[in-house]
């Protein structure tokens, strides 16, 4: 029996990403218009903005377990979050999330390892990219990450919220995040990890001067192999990975 995928959405253009992929992969495998339930629930971006920006990750958890509580309702019996940072919130401590799920950047970081990378470049929010989150999950596996300079990080950040979760997607912002991972490169990076998810839209593997960890069709993929059985069911649900 497939299992029911409670799709976590923070941000819209990230989350329909996740969604259509684990539906594709469904059509892929099991055949056409096939693929196990799912379920995504959506409490707007706004609700948590002012938060992020005070540093106040307890609240965003307490919206985000919202959403988890919802999922579960609807019938979910496991989930996922295809936003990166969020997974900040998620990551602290508190009541037990009413699902379990599967972390995004323990997905990435296992993908690595099959890769054989050793130092990768972490390209997502500022938050993200000066935050615990992505470091943590490669070090636990041998691998270095390297996040971009100061300004390039502030110019990631701002092509992200002023443009990518608002479906905007340009030339001018492709070319920015090649030339910021082409330094990257050039600090000895064999591998990219887009991990802000609406970055995969912008920066495909065509584009990018280094392999690229594309988070959220990753995810996604790891969610469809729990809904069909081929991966174990996750037990993560929030706090310190490993808790």
């Amino acid at each position: 029996m497939d299992h029911h995928l409670g799709i976590l959405a923070h941000s819209a253009e990230g989350a329909a990403l996740c969604f259509r992929t684990f539906c594709q992969e469904g059509f892929q495998r099991l055949g056409p218009h096939d693929h196990p339930d799912v379920t995504l629930d959506c409490i707007a971006l706004a609700r948590s903005m002012p938060a992020w920006d005070d540093g106040d990750h307890a609240s965003i958890r307490t919206v985000l377990a919202e959403s988890v509580r919802r999922l579960g309702a609807a019938g979910a019996d496991y989930f996922v979050c295809p936003d990166n940072t969020a997974h900040m919130a998620l990551e602290r401590p508190g009541a037990d999330l009413a699902l379990p799920g599967l972390h995004i950047a323990e997905v990435v970081a296992d993908q690595a390892v099959r890769d054989g990378r050793r130092r990768v470049g972490v390209i997502g929010t500022r938050y993200l990219m000066e935050g615990p989150v992505y470091p943590t999950a490669f070090a636990a596996r041998g691998i270095a990450a390297e996040i971009p300079e100061p300004d390039e990080r502030q110019l990631i950040n701002k092509i992200i919220f002023d443009e990518l979760v608002n479906g905007v997607f340009t030339s001018g912002s492709r070319e920015e995040y090649v030339r910021i991972i082409e330094r990257l490169a050039a600090r000895g990076c064999d591998a990219v990890a887009l991990v802000c998810t609406e970055v995969p839209l912008l920066v495909t593997p065509d584009a990018s001067p280094l392999p690229t960890l594309d988070s959220t069709r990753l995810l996604a993929r790891a969610a469809f192999d729990v809904a069909v059985g081929h991966r174990p069911m996750p037990t993560w649900r929030g706090g310190p990975v490993g808790n």
